[in-house]
């Protein structure tokens, strides 16, 4: 029997021909990942370890992001210990204030995810850089730290769910549209602790920034990590951002998956998710009742780039956000900030009545920068909307995509762009 694409990776960085599902190994890591809320417990963990320094200081990446710049004074003094540990071990890659952007938008960016990479990070979605064909995965900051002080980490080879999208999307829809499909059909934890290996001819009709914002998800579906298959527009990705080698692998022709589904783009509409889960989806078109909102969030690793900042600068442009609503535009890292201002997409925002965010994944946890109240309704471009992710128990929050959120901005309650 072969590989797939996560097998081999995992094979290769433990030194192994070849791996099973449910074997137990010690693999090598190309990068470590924390931010401000999980790395100073990791740093905490090392400290107990007794050793010297990390195992490598060009190998880990640490980026302040979730209540970054300061919220308060407790978050002020987790900014600190990160920024300590970060100076006494010469890292390479922190990432300040002024520098920093939401980690998962950006670390390839900055060109520190490859293909073929082993990745793990102290924060969920790090599962996002199997977009580039890397295997990547979310850790507790235990972990971390052994990964900090060590270059290895432990896994259980993933078993794996193949999906292989055929056809061409639809106008409005995206990325976020068809990971949210895929979780409403295998539900939160369809894909427990596998690989979401995705496949198929339809990949070449989706952009990078969809490829990172399905792969992002994989974990709302249970996912131990989601990877695409390494084509032309991938390399370009890591051409034009990284200058680190990078190795492409790709499945075997007799790979063992324990599920597949086809899935057709073309066929795929609008879908928001109801709360209090990434599962509970809809069309746009199932949505009969009007669902009034009372803010709008476009950001968030999941959905701040700039293809996503481009689409709701477009939905909004020569409109404004209803009265009484609030929409919060949040670009993901201080390059995409720039681009958005020097493309007019910023003044867009502005003139529509939204307001511009620095980078931050503030709202997306309930941190800052837009918190609900009680009885309060929010479209959100994040990827959770569990009870109370964004503020009071009783608030509700739907998934969407940008162009969703941003004509439910405008409308005032859920709408598809092409009812504007």
């Amino acid at each position: 029997m072969g590989m797939t694409m996560t097998q081999k990776i995992l094979a290769a960085h433990a030194g192994l021909e070849k791996v099973e599902t449910g074997q137990l190994i010690e693999a090598d890591l190309d990068l470590v990942l924390g931010n401000d809320i999980t790395s100073p417990v990791a740093i905490k963990e090392m400290e107990k370890m007794n050793v010297k320094g990390v195992f490598d200081k060009d190998k880990i990446a640490l980026v302040p992001d979730h209540f970054v710049p300061n919220k308060d004074i407790k978050s002020a003094e987790h900014c600190k210990c990160v920024r300590e540990f970060a100076y006494r071990n010469e890292i390479t890659n922190y990432f300040e204030v002024g520098e920093m952007g939401i980690e998962h938008a950006l670390l390839p960016e900055k060109g520190l995810t490859v293909a073929g990479d082993v990745i793990i990070g102290a924060d969920s979605h790090t599962c996002t850089y199997g977009a580039l064909g890397a295997f990547s995965t979310g850790v507790g900051s235990t972990d971390m730290a052994a990964g900090m002080a060590t270059g290895k980490a432990w896994f259980k080879v993933p078993g794996a769910i193949k999906f292989n999208l055929i056809g061409k999307p639809a106008a409005w829809v995206s990325g976020k549209d068809i990971i949210l499909h895929i979780i409403g059909m295998i539900g939160v934890d369809g894909a427990l602790y596998k690989s979401m290996e995705f496949a198929g001819e339809g990949i070449g009709n989706l952009t990078m920034d969809d490829r990172f914002t399905i792969a992002n998800m994989a974990i709302e579906a249970g996912g131990k990590n989601g990877i695409f298959p390494v084509d032309e527009l991938a390399v370009a990705y890591m051409e034009e951002h990284s200058k680190k080698n990078y190795t492409i692998y790709e499945a075997d022709e007799d790979a063992v998956y324990d599920e597949e589904y086809t899935i057709d783009l073309s066929a795929l509409r609008p879908t928001v998710a109801f709360p209090h889960l990434p599962e509970n989806t809809k069309t746009i078109d199932e949505i009969k009742e009007d669902i009034e909102i009372q803010q709008v969030v476009i950001g968030s690793c999941t959905n701040g780039r700039l293809d996503d900042l481009r689409i709701a600068a477009k939905v909004l442009s020569g409109r404004h956000v209803a009265k009484g609503l609030r929409c919060i535009v949040i670009p993901a890292t201080q390059a995409i900030y720039l681009q958005a201002m020097e493309e007019g997409l910023l003044k867009t925002f502005i003139e529509a009545g939204a307001v511009v965010s620095t980078p931050t994944c503030g709202p997306c946890l309930g941190g800052y920068m837009g918190i609900l109240a009680e009885g309060e309704r929010c479209v959100s471009t994040t990827n959770r909307n569990f009870v109370g992710r964004m503020g009071h128990v009783e608030s509700e929050i739907y998934l969407a995509s940008p162009a969703v959120a941003a004509a439910s901005a405008v409308a005032g309650k859920i709408t598809c762009p092409c009812k504007l």
